[in-house]
């Protein structure tokens, strides 16, 4: 039995990055062999096994063979004679297919206690720190037109290495894959796991630009495909095409260290550019309402988590109110917070706003603008807070109003309140425009 570190870890510690995770692959095993050894077998769809003390996955070597159309037809073959270049040949990428055979091992427990990856000894059959040292996404061989995740997952991997380039052949390898029909066959799930894993990636437009050019975005995201060639007025968006717009606020969102619900809020944003009438552009007048509407049609199709979805929802459909915000009066100042639900979820809010500061200092020439609205409808929001609104409530009780006279007694006392604050301070306009 021959125990080897591959994939990422590998990966990463000849980036000298920090491995997060440690994958191991075992050469010339059994499952019972490892069973014997203590290891806790866990792998419903290939022999994968809990190592017993550090509980890290170890892989019996395997080869697999596509059964039918999608990622989830493979008939796997996991014997003793599998080699480890057969193993690292259904592998994705070269640079995911170099393996480290272990250093030392000890059997004093009855099972091998530890494992030290041995860098100077590296298998490497397909070339991958070549293309590390060339920076270079490239499929290890055409088991690659098996796995359409594959399409997602080189995406996310452009995202998080965005100085990296696709191999030519690797990028016709994808676009044959989208026109053969193999994305068609994804999963809600999976399309979403990699979506989202991308978004948190330091240059989340890289997975985008990569899927647009295989041709997968239109298939998955045609509601953001159709953004590109989109022209917006010059005079609030330099860039003017809305594709190249919304690239630049996903890398602000990350820039901004934003979380998944906000990233994913800075991507649908804008939907509704892309279902503008001919005869209006480069003007978008409603874009905000058509945007929310095709949020749901994304979220549906791709069973996008509560939380994201509705802060999606928030952001498209206010985006626009909040920017011109300044402009608002205290009534209509305190009508945007409670239509944000920023008095039950103020932290929430809180990142609505980062997200449309990200809207905003997305575009051209504007990416160290400041965005005074997000600090502004912090104070107001914490001027219409500090309203005691169970006082004023068992006030209103007490004399015998209801639920609905409650309601307007509380939203009256916010609006005074940020009224209040505007006169003091004399930082906001008294009247709307």
């Amino acid at each position: 039995m021959e125990i080897f570190m591959v994939g990422g870890a590998v990966r990463d510690a000849l980036l000298g990055l920090p491995v997060q995770d440690h994958d191991w692959v075992v050469v010339g095993a059994t499952p019972e062999a490892l069973v014997a050894r203590g290891y806790l077998p866990v792998g419903k769809d290939f022999p994968v096994f809990l190592h017993p003390e550090t509980r890290e996955e170890y892989a019996l070597a395997r080869t697999e063979r596509k059964t039918a159309r999608g990622y989830r037809g493979f008939a796997v073959h996991a014997e003793p004679d599998v080699t480890l270049e057969q193993d690292l040949a259904r592998r994705d990428l070269t640079i995911n297919a170099i393996a480290a055979p272990s250093k030392t091992q000890s059997a004093k427990t009855g099972f091998d206690t530890a494992f030290e990856p041995d860098f100077s000894a590296l298998i490497d059959p397909f070339d991958g720190q070549k293309d590390l040292r060339d920076k270079v996404l490239r499929h290890v061989t055409g088991a690659f037109r098996e796995d359409p995740v594959r399409i997602l997952r080189l995406a996310r991997f452009s995202a998080r290495f965005p100085d990296f380039s696709v191999a030519p052949e690797t990028m016709a390898l994808m676009q044959a894959m989208v026109a053969e029909g193999e994305v068609d066959a994804l999963v809600a799930e999976r399309v979403w796991q990699e979506l989202a894993r991308g978004l948190m990636e330091d240059t989340p437009s890289r997975m985008f630009e990569v899927l647009r050019e295989s041709g997968a975005l239109q298939k998955l995201l045609p509601e953001v495909a159709c953004l590109w060639g989109v022209p917006q007025p010059a005079a609030h968006h330099p860039e003017v095409d809305t594709g190249v717009h919304l690239m630049m606020v996903l890398d602000m969102s990350a820039q901004l260290e934003g979380s998944l619900a906000m990233r994913f809020a800075c991507l649908c944003h804008d939907l509704g550019k892309g279902a503008t009438a001919a005869d209006v552009l480069p003007r978008h007048i409603g874009h905000e309402a058509r945007s929310a509407q095709l949020l749901k049609d994304v979220c549906e199709r791709l069973r996008v988590p509560v939380e994201c979805r509705e802060m999606a929802d928030v952001v498209a459909r206010e985006h626009g109110n909040i920017h011109r915000s300044e402009s608002l009066n205290a009534a209509s100042l305190v009508r945007l917070l409670e239509r944000c639900d920023a008095f039950r979820k103020p932290q929430r809010f809180a990142e609505v706003l980062l997200a449309c500061e990200c809207d905003a200092r997305g575009r051209l020439g504007l990416q160290d603008s400041p965005y005074p609205q997000r600090t502004r409808l912090l104070a107001v929001l914490a001027a219409a807070q500090a309203v005691d609104t169970h006082q004023l409530a068992m006030e209103a009780q007490a004399a015998g109003r209801g639920g609905q006279q409650i309601g307007e007694a509380i939203h009256r006392a916010r609006v005074n309140a940020v009224q209040a604050a505007i006169t003091d301070t004399g930082q906001l306009p008294q009247t709307a425009p």
